[in-house]
């Protein structure tokens, strides 16, 4: 069944990545896998700010790359084949390449990335403009916005 929220475009704006990714998600075709490897937390630190940790022991610092392009945060690991000539009697120490991808609300920063201890931690930061903060509106007479033909008019009819 394909699902579809297009009847909702024209009471919304500026929903629309949203409304795919739920169509995605909805038809099946959103990455599950991506939520498995590697284990990943979301921590909030306060109103504005976050940290991503990923657990990513086995690799080493060169091995990870972290991008950030059209709101989603990639972050991508390649474990180059050091051990071929290592015979593994039990191998659980997951070093298979990833790709892990969270995406971000528009307002969100990348604010930079530490590894320590097999602990990738990315820093991000809510950065709301002044634009898209609540604002109040005050009310006052309808006259200020009269068109000036129509106060041209209502001054010449008052002159009369």
């Amino acid at each position: 069944m394909k699902v579809s929220f297009g009847q909702l475009y024209p009471t919304t704006l500026g929903f629309e990545r949203m409304f795919r990714d739920l169509e995605s998600m909805l038809d099946g075709s959103f990455e599950s896998s991506n939520e498995k490897f590697p284990p990943h937390n979301i921590i909030k630190l306060d109103e504005a700010r976050y940290v991503v940790e990923l657990a990513v022991a086995g690799f080493n610092q060169d091995e990870i790359d972290v991008t950030v392009n059209e709101g989603i945060l990639e972050v991508t690991g390649s474990k180059k084949d050091d051990d071929s000539e290592v015979n593994y009697l039990y191998k659980g120490i997951g070093t298979r390449s990833f790709t892990k991808m969270i995406r971000l609300v528009d307002t969100i920063e990348v604010k930079g990335a530490e590894y320590k201890d097999g602990i990738l931690r990315i820093g991000l930061e809510n950065i709301i403009p002044e634009s898209q903060k609540p604002k109040k509106i005050e009310i006052s007479s309808l006259h200020q916005f009269r068109q000036p033909k129509i106060e041209a008019k209502e001054k010449e009819v008052n002159a009369a």
